[in-house]
């Protein structure tokens, strides 16, 4: 019998070594104290929660992308609940589209659309979404033809494509469809016009349509600061600054984990959140060629945020508002003091410009006094303040590895590196979004890490159908069990072709 073949046993909890404190390794870890065990969490950085973490600079809390607590899964909503009993608070939820100086409801909603872009140009949107029912895009395999072929080319290039590519960095006609089927499915102008006309129906095929969602009065990393407190108090430790450089295995198992600065762990199961091909790549004995080739082709978006102070006559109602201004770099700009008060001070708001990049690329390798100059330029340009000098303050924080992106070949590549995992170091359990190389929302996250603990006492959950399917954004349905997808990669988020 392989090491493959091994069932799972409550063993395999001994002593548990887990990679990522973010919201997968700490649910793991949280999970591990509840049922009396203990393990060994790694962070590589000396925060907590990922891409879920609050940074806190000079008494200002700023989230990096922002995060909703909304979730269909009441596992994950006790557990939220129970980590943070008393500190939640109820937050309107808001999000507009900002183009030539005009806020645009977002979802999008024809009547508001069309009338804030005037009669004339109203018009010209409704021959042009008349001419693709007439003559429908040739090619509706790619982004720019599906969402076309749905709203018009002028509605698409006002509202789809702008934004679309600050975000993934490559042209819109390079990216398959998935992404739009994914974030805008049953949405199209004439289902638009019908729920402009008649807005009690057809409400529940629209995705994004919550009113108001829990959040953590200080932030998201407020969550995971809580959950870092709780399981060290249940006897695990939490140990920052040790980013993983090796991984030691033999007879299709690891056994040790070495960290950069030379401090060693031994396992009895590892979990990890890192990025899979990272992981793979740790390995020693290495794995094949052709195994690493795998993993060095899985990349990913990096994102930058520049939070600037300034005074509350700039503050806005949106959590964030979406820019489809050509003109600027900026993709989204949030508004903290509009997911919490208590993120801000009095007579202040913070308001965080996010950019999305490349690590290493000409605007990640700027300066922060650079970085925040531009902020404040571009947020006067978009008319969001009146001067770039009402900036009081301005912080940056990058974060490598944000966003996995979805080229051609990824699945292969996942493929590849998920068989080889399961027979060459089958005590190894990736979890999480980079873990796992797929664009999971913070709550399923959170369920991999619970099935993958559930697996460490004897059950037998395959983690990898846990997904985030088309129709679960954000919705007000509620389900009663996790999305799943058939066993496979699945496909979550847009298709990326490679930079060259």
């Amino acid at each position: 019998m392989t090491a493959a073949d091994e069932s799972p046993t409550p063993s395999d909890a001994a002593q548990v070594v887990i990679i990522g404190a973010g919201p997968a390794g700490l649910t793991a870890a949280h999970e591990l104290g509840k049922r009396g065990a203990t393990c060994t969490v790694l962070e590589a950085d000396t925060v907590v929660g990922g891409i879920s973490r609050t940074v806190e600079r000079d008494g200002w809390r700023f989230d990096i992308g922002g995060h909703r607590f909304f979730t269909k899964v009441p596992e994950v909503e006790a557990r939220w609940k129970e980590i943070l009993p008393d500190d939640f608070i109820r937050t309107p939820r808001l999000s507009r589209i900002l183009y030539r100086g005009k806020l645009f409801d977002y979802p999008l909603k024809a009547g508001n659309a069309l009338k804030s872009l005037g009669v004339l140009e109203a018009i010209r949107c409704l021959l042009s979404y008349v001419w693709v029912r007439l003559r429908p895009p040739r090619d509706q395999t790619n982004f720019e033809g599906w969402t076309a072929s749905r709203f018009g080319w002028r509605l698409y290039r006002i509202f789809f494509k702008t934004y679309t590519e600050k975000v993934w960095g490559v042209p819109a006609d390079q990216i398959t469809a998935d992404w739009a089927a994914q974030r805008i499915k049953n949405l199209s102008l004439t289902k638009a016009v019908w729920r402009a006309i008649f807005p009690g129906r057809g409400k529940t095929d629209i995705t994004s349509l919550i009113d108001e969602f829990d959040y953590p009065k200080l932030g998201p990393g407020q969550m995971w600061e809580r959950c870092t407190e709780l399981v060290t108090a249940a006897g695990s430790e939490v140990v920052f600054d040790a980013a993983v450089a090796r991984i030691e295995r033999d007879g299709g198992r690891a056994t040790t984990v070495h960290a950069a600065d030379g401090r060693s762990f031994p396992c009895s199961a590892v979990i990890s959140s890192m990025p899979l091909g990272e992981l793979v790549l740790t390995m020693d004995p290495p794995a094949p060629a052709e195994v690493q080739a795998a993993a060095k082709g899985l990349t990913h978006r990096d994102h930058l945020l520049v939070a600037l102070v300034v005074p509350e006559a700039f503050t806005f109602p949106d959590n964030w508002i979406y820019v489809h201004e050509p003109g600027v770099l900026v993709g989204r700009v949030q508004n903290f003091g509009s997911w919490s008060p208590h993120m801000v001070k009095e007579g202040r708001t913070c308001l965080g410009l996010e950019y999305f990049v490349f690590e290493g690329d000409e605007l990640w390798a700027s300066s922060d006094e650079e970085l925040v100059d531009l902020g404040a330029e571009e947020l006067a340009r978009i008319g969001l303040v009146t001067d770039p000098s009402v900036v009081e303050a301005g912080y940056v924080t990058r974060m490598s590895k944000a966003y996995p992106t979805y080229d051609e070949h990824y699945a292969a590549n996942v493929d590849v590196c998920r068989a080889w995992l399961a027979t060459e170091a089958a005590n190894v359990h990736p979890v999480g979004r980079n873990g796992m190389h797929r664009y999971n929302n913070q709550d399923h996250s959170m369920v991999t890490a619970l099935r993958t603990v559930d697996n460490l006492f004897g059950d037998h959950h395959d983690v990898w159908a846990v997904n985030v399917e088309e129709e679960y954004h954000e919705e007000t349905r509620v389900l009663t069990e996790v999305p799943t997808v058939p066993t496979g990669t699945g496909r979550s988020a847009p298709i990326i072709p490679r930079r060259d």
